[in-house]
């Protein structure tokens, strides 16, 4: 627990710990607390708060690409990172807990071939746009199920996945059939 001195310093207190062991604990809170704060007086320093209980996650800084959807609705671009290697498509969005509403995440799979994404470490709900060689939408799933291991099928061969924000799909009138424009899909 925290508690403040006479001079309105934060001094940090344990129930039940005694003698060397509540010292050591003091120590560590107090570094912690000053190494928060020597962090946050560096310009451009990003680090993950203390209190999470989750892994520390310092996102770098990806070049973004435009990829284009014709709907019925009309043209839709949207800001992506590209996941080329394994260890990129791996952690994927994992452990994120905002995105964008105009952005999203293409997972470039290399091959077309039938692909199965999970959502395991991932807070965010998502629409997952399965599409082909040629950038032709062949499966949406919507409104995927944050932090679940359930095994999302593509349902047919695929070349590249989507993740958008769970609903955009729907709002821009995203189905099968449409097509999606992006580098990825003129090789």
């Amino acid at each position: 627990m925290l508690a403040r001195d006479g001079d309105g310093h934060f001094l940090a207190t344990f129930r039940h710990q005694h003698g060397p062991m509540k010292q050591l604990l003091s120590r560590i809170v107090i570094l912690a607390f000053a190494a928060a704060g020597f962090l946050s007086a560096i310009p451009g320093a990003r680090y993950a708060p203390l209190a999470h209980a989750q892994p520390a996650v310092v996102e770098a800084e990806t070049k973004l690409e435009t990829l284009r959807f014709k709907t019925a609705s009309g043209d839709h671009a949207f800001s992506v990172e590209v996941m080329r290697t394994d260890a990129e498509r791996a952690k994927g969005l994992m452990y994120r807990r905002f995105m964008p509403a105009d952005r999203g995440m293409l997972f470039d799979f290399k091959v077309e071939q039938p692909v199965m994404m999970w959502m395991k470490n991932t807070y965010l709900p998502l629409d997952m746009v399965f599409m082909s060689r040629d950038g032709t939408v062949v499966n949406i799933a919507e409104n995927t199920e944050p932090l679940s291991e359930r095994i999302i099928a593509s349902g047919a061969p695929t070349y590249a996945v989507l993740e958008l924000n769970a609903g955009v799909a729907r709002s821009i009138g995203l189905k099968a059939g449409d097509k999606a424009a992006h580098p990825l899909f003129g090789k």
